[in-house]
């Protein structure tokens, strides 16, 4: 079996890491053991692979150098860049742990994603939800992608910094989230009520995205304790999904930033 033929696992995944900025970031957060890296043959000089390169030394990580027929037969993605690295699994955290305050009290922003099935809108919501300050995520155990070589090389190394849960579902999930004293707020297309007029501020939120094409499923919008909307103007219906959660990503981190929060 090639290195990109590993079987399905159960929990977040994340054992092939694909693309330059993703594999440094891997290795860079030496937040798990990097069993192999794999690099192309012939590949011109860039200042990123030296980095690579570098870092695998000090990591001691047994670096293979490979045909570029032979990375791209291993290589689960369209352009692994001439780099791919093997590592053990993105570790789950509990959504208990997710819940609780930051260093120095600082409250705790999720990111609840209820069934998104596209990896590159995924990979793209999570490295939004990194950039603004997301401190953890949380996603379905079924029906969602989860940390696919695709998913980890669009997040461009986000994966690597984002502490994760998997929920048995959603709306158990904010049943839980709330009971720890999160504030839930559901992004739909339909809601009255802007994402820009809610009150964010300095208090734990947990935002909660919709999946492509059917938004949020109806017992999570439910579970929700408010609904809101991105206000458009133009002649289209509704955003792409993963744009959508960069906006409201960013909405909660302009807030908190103003607040100190």
């Amino acid at each position: 079996m090639g290195a990109g033929r590993s079987p399905t696992r159960a929990g977040l995944g994340g054992e092939q890491v694909e693309g330059r900025q993703a594999v440094r970031e891997l290795l860079r957060a030496d937040r798990r053991r990097v069993t192999t890296l794999l690099l192309a043959e012939g590949m011109d000089d860039a200042p990123i692979l030296d980095e690579i390169e570098s870092l695998a030394a000090r990591r001691r990580v047994r670096v293979q150098r490979v045909s570029r027929r032979r990375l791209d037969a291993a290589a689960r993605t369209d352009s692994a860049q001439g780099v791919v690295a093997l590592a053990h699994p993105v570790r789950e955290t509990a959504l208990e742990e997710l819940a609780a305050s930051g260093p120095g009290g600082r409250p705790p922003f999720l990111l609840v994603v209820d069934g998104i099935t596209d990896p590159h809108n995924l990979g793209a919501v999570l490295r939004s939800a990194e950039c603004a300050g997301v401190t953890g995520v949380v996603l379905p155990r079924h029906r969602s992608t989860h940390l696919s070589p695709t998913v980890a090389k669009v997040a461009a190394g986000a994966v690597e910094y984002l502490p994760m849960a998997l929920a048995a579902g959603v709306p158990s999930a904010l049943r839980t989230l709330v009971g720890l004293g999160m504030w839930s707020v559901g992004l739909d297309a339909d809601a009255p009520r802007s994402v820009y007029e809610l009150p964010f501020g300095d208090q734990p939120v947990a935002l909660v995205l919709g999946s492509e094409g059917t938004g949020l499923a109806a017992l999570t919008r439910k579970r929700c304790d408010v609904l809101c909307s991105i206000p458009q103007y133009g002649a289209l219906s509704s955003l792409n999904a993963a744009t959508a959660g960069a906006i409201a990503c960013f909405e909660v981190a302009r807030q908190r930033g103003r607040t100190g929060g």
